[in-house]
């Protein structure tokens, strides 16, 4: 009889997962291609009608809280943004606010991750605690920072003046079109655009929205899942190691590089959810971990806007990173304000252990309802 080999030795080797994300991120960067050829192929009245109802920021707003609730990730969300801005599609101001959404739609994962302790109420307690002082420093970002930006418009001005200099340095922008990196990326592209040549923009667009649609959300579905067997012992270690020493900055700095390796915020912070249930790490010393998660996943959204030929695509991408800085800024620098968030979590996961079904319906209510009324009201 044939002796099975053990588990380990079957798993795909470290180097070869590695290859591996490498080839995933080019499929990546290829589907934001897609992505912005196919608004392109459609016309510009039929890809400026696309978001004619969406011009009132706050449903801009709701629309990228729901989007990334639908999806399960911010990135997937915010590299589609990039491409729609990318294609001239969505108009930079329309995408600013959906940005800002999208961060907070991010925040459900774990959420939902700490409803899996609904039974222990101790657990319970420390758990829906961790994960909804995630959502409250996002809401509580959006809520100062919206406003500022739609009255200053200061995220975008900054992002821009960023994006023009990038791209006269020859890191993103339209003299990039001849380079052999956009030339590889639009190869797939333009190798679709001739095996469907002669049929209408219509059809032509349908098939290139749809492929691209499928290689961003799939690409980076296999990153995650890749980069998390590579590393997701390494996380659990750096955190304990850092968190021994005590958090504060160094906790974001490796908030932010798991989060940037992985491709996902939500893993990087659902993590964390069952350590706080245990109680082996305090809600003090995990927030400065969220914070730089959240730093982390605007990454892809860069990554993204390297696809596009647009310097807007870049400053939308831009725009989400000094939003994320910014709310670090504001809320963690003074004790007054830095723990606002985890005092909110503490008072809301009191209640909810008393009463499970509020716990529920704050998920249910904030991330689905909400958005989808604040939609049909506000376009």
């Amino acid at each position: 009889m044939a002796i099975s080999q053990p588990t380990s030795e079957r798993r795909i080797p470290t180097w070869a997962r590695l290859i591996l994300v490498i080839g995933l991120l080019y499929t990546f960067l290829a589907g934001v291609k897609f992505l912005e050829s196919g608004v392109n192929a459609f016309g510009s009245d039929t890809a400026e009608s696309l978001f004619d109802g969406i011009s009132n920021p706050l449903a801009g707003l709701f629309a990228g809280i729901l989007a990334t609730v639908l999806v399960q990730s911010s990135s997937v969300t915010t590299a589609t943004i990039v491409g729609l801005v990318g294609s001239g599609a969505l108009p930079f101001d329309t995408a600013v606010p959906m940005i800002m959404g999208a961060n907070i739609g991010t925040t459900v994962t774990n959420t939902l991750a700490s409803l899996g302790h609904i039974r222990r109420s101790e657990e319970f307690k420390r758990a829906f605690a961790g994960a909804t002082m995630h959502d409250f420093f996002n809401l509580m970002a959006v809520s100062v920072l919206l406003p500022l930006e739609l009255i200053t418009g200061f995220l975008s001005k900054i992002a821009e003046e960023l994006a023009e200099w990038l791209s006269d340095a020859g890191v993103q922008g339209s003299e990039l079109g001849d380079s052999p990196f956009k030339a590889a990326v639009k190869w797939p592209v333009n190798l679709v655009t001739d095996i469907f040549d002669g049929t209408s923009d219509d059809y032509l667009g349908t098939i290139l929205l749809v492929v691209g649609l499928s290689l961003i959300f799939l690409s980076l579905a296999f990153i995650t899942k890749n980069m998390r067997e590579v590393l997701a012992g390494r996380i659990e270690r750096s955190m304990n190691e850092v968190l021994s020493r005590g958090g504060g900055v160094a906790a974001m700095v490796v908030g932010m590089v798991m989060t940037v390796a992985v491709q996902s915020s939500s893993i990087t912070t659902s993590i964390l959810i069952p350590i706080i249930a245990a109680g082996v790490l305090t809600l003090r010393n995990a927030y400065p971990i969220t914070l730089g998660a959240n730093v982390g996943t605007t990454v892809t959204a860069l990554l993204a806007s390297l696809a596009t030929d647009r310097p807007e695509a870049l400053a939308i991408a831009l725009t989400h990173t000094l939003f994320n800085f910014a709310g670090i800024l504001i809320f963690y620098p003074l004790p007054q304000l830095r723990y606002l968030p985890i005092r909110a979590a503490e008072r809301l996961a009191t209640v909810a252990v008393t009463n499970r079904v509020l716990a529920v319906s704050y998920v249910v209510g904030v991330f689905v309802v909400i958005p989808l009324i604040g939609i049909v009201l506000l376009s």
